[in-house]
Parts: C-alpha cells; structure tokens; sequence
C-alpha cells in the first residue's frame, strides 16, 4: 500500500485516486478537512488498521504536521492502531444497553468466541470490543458488526450472526 520516494509515490494509484476524491470535496487549502476519510480509506486498505508509516504518509501527502493525523486517529475509536480482526464486533455498554442486559449480550460473545473484550480471536476473524455508545439506544442491547448494526440483541440472534461471520 504505501511506497518510498515522492509525494505522489507514498501509495498505489488506486488508493491516491480514494484519496483525492475526498480532498478535492475541500477548499485547496484545507486537505486536513478530510483526514477522517482518507483515515477510514487507509484503515480498509491496510487490514482494518493504521499504521504508524500509514499515518505519517498521510501527513505528508495531506500537507499537514502528523501530529493533527495522530489527534484524530486516537482520539476516535472507529480508527484501530494495531492489528485486528477481519471482523470487528463492538458491543455498546452504555446506560440503555446496559438497562436491557447487555452484560449478559458480552458474556454470551465472549463464550462463544473465546475471548475476552479487547481481544481478536485466534484465527484472526473476530475482534471483540466494548464501545460506549453506538446512537441506537431504542434498539437496546445491541452490537456493531463491522459496519451492520444489529439491535434487540438476544442469544439466538448473536448464535446466528455469528454463524454468518465464522463462515
């Protein structure tokens, strides 16, 4: 994904023209407007995280001090800064999902994938995290799975989306 030598050359001509749609949506002076979805562009094209180069070509590319990357890629959690799953399951613990018995939702994950919250299964298909809110709070307990969310969570509907993921 990433290359040595000129701005141009930092990644793959596919990955510049993702880039440079988003860029091109901002005033020429203000690329870091998208930095967040060239972040999200980058993290899919690099296994589901950033990397420390993949940030810092990205800076360079943005015209703009890697510590503004760096800001933005920690301070959100949708971005990952290390290895993953091919799968992300965030599950939300906030006060509704709580009230409806997502403790109960996290033991159950945690059974049947093997893991504990913050851990990637070992065949490196599932990571499994807690997040604090996802905006769903009406469809209370529920879960993200990579970019679906799945609400009114129970046993048997967590068995079966976890089915469709393991296969």
């Amino acid at each position: 994904m990433i290359l040595t030598g000129s701005k141009e050359q930092l990644f793959t001509a596919e990955i510049r023209q993702k880039l440079d749609e988003w860029i091109a949506k901002y005033p020429a002076a203000h690329s870091q407007s998208a930095l967040i979805p060239c972040l999200h562009i980058l993290q899919a094209e690099n296994e589901g995280w950033l990397s420390e180069p993949v940030m810092d070509a990205l800076a360079i590319y943005l015209d703009i001090p890697k510590i503004s990357v760096y800001e933005v890629a920690t301070f959100y959690t949708m971005y990952d800064l290390k290895p993953v799953g091919k799968h992300k399951v965030n599950v939300c613990t906030n006060i509704s999902c709580q009230l409806n018995g997502s403790e109960q939702i996290v033991e159950h994950l945690e059974k049947s994938l093997d893991v504990k919250l913050g851990e990637t299964t070992t065949d490196g298909n599932v990571t499994l995290r807690e997040v604090e809110c996802l905006g769903a709070c009406v469809g209370a307990p529920m879960m993200q799975v990579d970019r679906d969310y799945h609400e009114h969570l129970t046993t048997e509907k967590i068995d079966t989306i976890l089915a469709g993921i393991k296969s």
